[in-house]
C-alpha cells in the first residue's frame, strides 16, 4: 500500500471548509500555516507537491458582504475575482518563509478535455515543479461556467494528479475517511481502512451530504478515486481540519485508501499507445538512437513529416530500421515540415514565434523495443514529469 512518507509526487485537495470559516467568512490563517509547514516538510524531503485549493468564492463572498445561500453566476464568479487575489496571498505568505514560491494555475474542464490545452498545462505544470515551485491549482471561477467546469474539486485535483503523475492524491475532507454509510446519520457506519477497488457496493455507500462550503460528496470522492487509481496514483481521504493535518496522516491518523491499480507510468504509456496515429515522422539513424536511449525528438533529427495533424495528436515515428514508436506531437503537421532539420535554437526564426525545443517529447512518448528484443513491448521511459 501506498504512503504519503514514501511519495515522489503529491497532490494535495483543500477544500473551502477548510480553509474559511463557515461564520465569518475569514481565512483560517493559522491552520494554513500548519498545512504550510507540512508542505515544506514533504518538499525537504524530495518530493514534489501540488496543492489543489477551493477558497476563492468564499473569501470573494464575504469580502463583498454577499448573502449566505447560491450565488447567480455573475455573483458568484465576481466573488472568486475578489478572493482569487487573497487566496493567492495567503498561500505566498505561509510558503514563503520556508523558501518556497508559490505558483497560481487557474484551469477549466476544457483545460484537460482539449488535448492541445491539456499538454500546455501539463507543461506549466512540469516546469514549475522542476523549479521546485508548489504551483497553487484551482478551477478558473471568474470565466467557468456549467458546460466547461468541473464543478467540484475532488475531480480536479484527480485530474491534476494524473496529469503531472503523481504517486498520492489526498483529499482533505471533514471526515476522517470512506464508511459504510453516513456517520453523521447511522452510528453503525464503519470506516473502511483499505478499498482494493470500487465495486458497485462501494458505491452503493457512498452519500450526497457536503458541507455548506464545499460541493463534494462522497461520490465525487468516488469518482476522483476511480480516476485516479485507474493511471497509477493512490487516494487517500483523511481529516484536514485539524492542524498539521499531512503530518497527522504520516502519523498514522485515521483514513481510508485507494489502492492505485497500475504505476502511472505505465498508465501513461498504455494511454499513448492505444491511441491511433494521425501522421508519421520519419527520423534519421541518429535520432532514432537517441530515441531508444530515452531521449526526446528533436527537429534536427527529423527527415520528413505526412499527415495532417494538431498539437497533442498521436504520431507515428519511423526511423531507418521501421517503426520506432508513438508520441503526441508538440507542433502542427505544418510547423513540423517548416522545422525538420533545423536546430532548436532555430525554432524562433523558423516559425516568427518562439516554440519548445523538442517536437515530441519523451514524457509523451512510447518507444518500441527492438524487433530482436520482442515486439510489442516498451522500453523504461522517463517518469512522466
Amino acid at each position: 500500500m501506498a504512503s504519503l512518507s514514501a511519495a515522489r509526487r503529491v497532490v494535495v485537495k483543500i477544500g473551502s471548509a477548510l480553509l474559511v470559516d463557515a461564520a465569518s467568512g475569514a481565512l483560517r490563517a493559522e491552520w494554513l500555516r500548519t498545512l504550510a509547514e507540512d508542505v515544506a516538510r514533504l518538499k525537504r524531503r524530495g518530493a514534489d507537491v501540488v496543492l489543489v485549493s477551493s477558497g476563492s468564492i468564499a473569501l470573494g463572498r464575504a469580502v463583498l458582504g454577499l448573502a449566505p445561500g447560491a450565488l447567480p453566476l455573475e455573483q458568484s464568479q465576481a466573488a472568486a475575482a475578489v478572493g482569487q487575489i487573497r487566496l493567492a496571498r495567503a498561500y505566498e505568505e505561509v510558503l514563503a518563509p520556508h523558501g518556497l514560491t508559490a505558483a497560481q494555475v487557474l484551469l477549466t474542464l476544457e483545460d484537460s478535455a482539449n488535448r492541445r490545452r491539456y499538454l500546455n498545462s501539463r507543461a506549466t505544470l512540469a516546469q514549475l515543479l522542476a523549479f521546485g515551485a508548489v504551483p497553487i491549482v484551482n478551477e478558473n471561477d471568474t470565466v467557468a461556467t456549467d458546460e466547461i467546469r468541473y464543478g467540484d474539486n475532488d475531480r480536479l485535483a484527480a485530474q491534476i494528479a494524473v496529469t503531472v503523475g503523481a504517486d498520492v492524491l489526498v483529499l482533505l475532507s471533514d471526515v476522517d475517511g470512506f464508511y459504510t454509510a453516513n456517520p453523521r446519520e447511522d452510528p453503525g457506519a464503519r470506516r473502511l481502512e483499505v478499498i482494493e477497488r470500487i465495486t458497485p457496493e462501494i458505491e452503493a455507500m457512498a452519500g450526497d451530504a457536503g458541507t455548506g462550503l464545499s460541493k463534494g460528496g462522497m461520490k465525487t470522492k468516488l469518482m476522483a478515486a476511480r480516476t485516479a487509481t485507474r493511471a497509477g496514483c493512490a487516494m487517500v481521504i483523511a481529516a484536514g481540519a485539524r492542524p498539521h493535518p499531512l503530518r497527522a496522516l504520516e502519523d498514522g491518523a485515521p483514513c481510508t485508501w485507494f489502492a492505485a491499480q497500475d504505476d502511472p507510468q505505465a498508465a501513461r504509456k498504455r494511454w499513448i499507445a492505444a491511441m491511433k496515429p494521425r501522421g508519421e515522422i520519419v527520423v534519421d539513424a541518429g535520432a532514432e538512437a537517441a530515441l531508444r536511449h530515452g531521449k526526446s525528438l528533436l527537429p534536427a533529427g527529423v527527415v520528413s513529416v505526412s499527415g495532417r495533424f494538431g498539437r497533442g495528436d498521436p504520431v507515428a515515428i519511423v526511423g531507418p530500421s521501421g517503426r520506432i514508436g508513438v508520441g503526441l506531437a508538440r507542433y502542427t503537421a505544418e510547423e513540423a515540415r517548416a522545422i525538420a532539420g533545423h536546430r532548436s535554437a532555430e525554432i524562433e526564426a523558423v516559425l516568427g514565434y518562439p516554440g519548445r525545443a523538442s517536437l515530441v517529447h519523451r514524457d509523451d512518448m512510447v518507444v518500441d523495443l527492438p524487433a530482436e528484443a520482442g515486439s510489442g513491448a516498451e522500453t523504461g521511459a522517463a517518469r512522466p514529469a
